[in-house]
């Protein structure tokens, strides 16, 4: 097996391999790809046999939010075909499996392929949530000697009623000081193409969550979700605060081979 060496219980070594197939969102194919391999370096520790469907692209989210639900729709059908017979589709981002789970019933509402598209959404899951209600594994051996806070984001927070899986995970990171920021469960501006249209609203709203952060005396914000990192990232980079971004499954892949 191969967690022979991290934190697990003789059980879950025993466990045969779970067949896992990635979906991997565009931004992070395109501008953080580590972080989609690092999420396969956690899940095979967790003893997952993971595939990945090279034809897939993107879930429709974009379309959808801007408003053109017939594009949305035939990405979204795109994508109902290509993890067709999956028993389990993990994704390194709660916006992505929010909009999958919560909206392809709406967008495929009075259609053929309604049944299929909440089949779909039983059968896809957030990284961490899989981590810790699919697996139930919450150590892995995890090494990372800094002081972070922890962002929740809207996707995670309030369309996959995602809150403590996360922080159960960081608290078996060895080395790691999690500290809560006030408002911890605000926006932190980007919502898609919400920061391309009201840009003003959207860079107040991440420099309100960065000055929350930095509060805490942390050096790092963790998250879930890319999307929200990419904002508050490019937020501090400009301002030159001391301060780093880190998804939560490059922070598990830390300090192990």
């Amino acid at each position: 097996c191969k967690c022979c060496n991290c934190h697990f219980t003789f059980l879950n070594c025993l466990k045969p391999f779970m067949k896992v197939q990635l979906f991997i969102p565009c931004f992070v194919d395109q501008l953080f790809p580590q972080t989609a391999f690092n999420m396969v370096k956690v899940l095979e520790k967790a003893c997952c046999e993971v595939a990945y469907n090279t034809n897939q692209t993107c879930c429709g989210q974009p379309a959808f939010n801007a408003g053109f639900l017939n594009e949305a729709r035939a990405v979204a059908t795109k994508f109902l075909d290509d993890f067709d017979t999956v028993d389990y589709i993990v994704a390194p981002s709660a916006s992505c499996v929010g909009f999958v789970r919560n909206y392809y019933p709406k967008l495929f509402d009075n259609t053929s392929s309604h049944h299929k598209a909440k089949d779909l959404g039983k059968r896809v899951y957030e990284f961490t949530e899989f981590l810790t209600d699919v697996l139930r594994i919450e150590n892995f051996g995890a090494i990372l000697n800094a002081k972070a806070t922890y962002h929740d984001s809207c996707a995670a927070l309030r369309e996959c009623n995602i809150k403590q899986g996360p922080r159960n995970l960081l608290s078996h990171v060895k080395g790691l000081e999690l500290v809560e920021m006030n408002d911890n469960e605000t926006c932190c501006g980007f919502g898609g193409t919400f920061s391309v249209k009201f840009e003003p609203i959207s860079i107040g709203m991440a420099d309100q969550k960065v000055h929350h952060a930095l509060d805490t005396g942390a050096e790092y914000i963790i998250s879930t979700d890319m999307s929200c990192l990419m904002q508050l990232s490019g937020y501090i980079k400009t301002k030159g605060f001391p301060l780093k971004t880190m998804h939560i499954a490059d922070v598990l892949a830390n300090g192990w081979d």
